[in-house]
This record gives C-alpha cells, sequence and structure tokens, in this order.
C-alpha cells in the first residue's frame, strides 16, 4: 500500500513538472509576441506625426511587459524551488500600479483622493518589498552560518 502512495506522488511530481514546463513556454512565446507588438507601435508612432494617443499607447505596453515580466520571474523561481518568492509579486504590483497612475495622470483621469491613496498603497507595497528582501537576506545568512 505504502508503494502505491509514492507512486501516485511520483506521478503528481511529473504532471506538475510538464503543466509547469508548459505555462512558462506559453509565457515566453506570449513576451515575444508583446515585445513584437511593441516595435509595431514603435512603428506606427513614427509614421503617424501626432504622438500623444500612441505614446501612451507605447508607455502601457511597455509597462504591461515589466507585469508580465515579473510575474514570470515568480512563476519561474516557484517552479524551481518549490517556493513562492514575494518579492517578485510585489515587484509586478508596485509595476501595476504604476502604471495604472501613469496612464490616468497622462489622460488627466486622476482626482486628487485618488493620488493619495494609490500613494498610500505604494508606501506600503515599498515597505513589504523592503521587508521581503530583509528576510531573504537574513535567511541567507543563517544558512550561510549554518554551513560553516
Amino acid at each position: 500500500m505504502k508503494r502505491f502512495k509514492l507512486d501516485v506522488y511520483r506521478a503528481f511530481e511529473r504532471v506538475v513538472a510538464a503543466v509547469s514546463a508548459a505555462i512558462l513556454l506559453i509565457i515566453a512565446v506570449s513576451l515575444v509576441v508583446g515585445v513584437v507588438q511593441l516595435v509595431a507601435t514603435m512603428a506606427g508612432m513614427l509614421a503617424n506625426e501626432a504622438l500623444g494617443k500612441d505614446y501612451l499607447d507605447l508607455i502601457s505596453r511597455v509597462l504591461t511587459l515589466f507585469i508580465l515580466i515579473e510575474l514570470s520571474r515568480s512563476l519561474a523561481e516557484y517552479f524551481r524551488v518549490k517556493r513562492l518568492r514575494l518579492t517578485f509579486i510585489t515587484d509586478a504590483a508596485i509595476v501595476f500600479v504604476l502604471r495604472e497612475i501613469m496612464i490616468q495622470l497622462f489622460e488627466h483621469k486622476l482626482p486628487s483622493g485618488q493620488i493619495y491613496a494609490l500613494s498610500v498603497l505604494l508606501l506600503v507595497m515599498a515597505a513589504l518589498r523592503l521587508l521581503f528582501h530583509w528576510m531573504h537576506v537574513q535567511q541567507s545568512r543563517e544558512g550561510r552560518q549554518g554551513e560553516g
């Protein structure tokens, strides 16, 4: 009976590894497509004299790619070490909020109350990011001291 449980666990791990590889491949292809679309947007921007809306679209696409890259790094790290690194997720969240602030400010659609709220949110996320980094450094030091 015990052997059967171990085989099921091993099969599960193989399935998870295969699904993880497929997800990472899809994300990599999506990033390449995003970069190609970014280049196409830039080419359209150069051909057009009215830069306002095209510039906003370009900035939005660049920041969206940064968000996807950070989330991809988080997934890749999770699949590699079976542990979720909150720093990557926090980085993606910070970039996402900054993206929204920049787009809404550029379009003059951001009321002052929302600016304050998003500023506080960014402050909290930055503090969390620093805390996660500090915790990671502390864990690394403890691991090195335990080896020596």
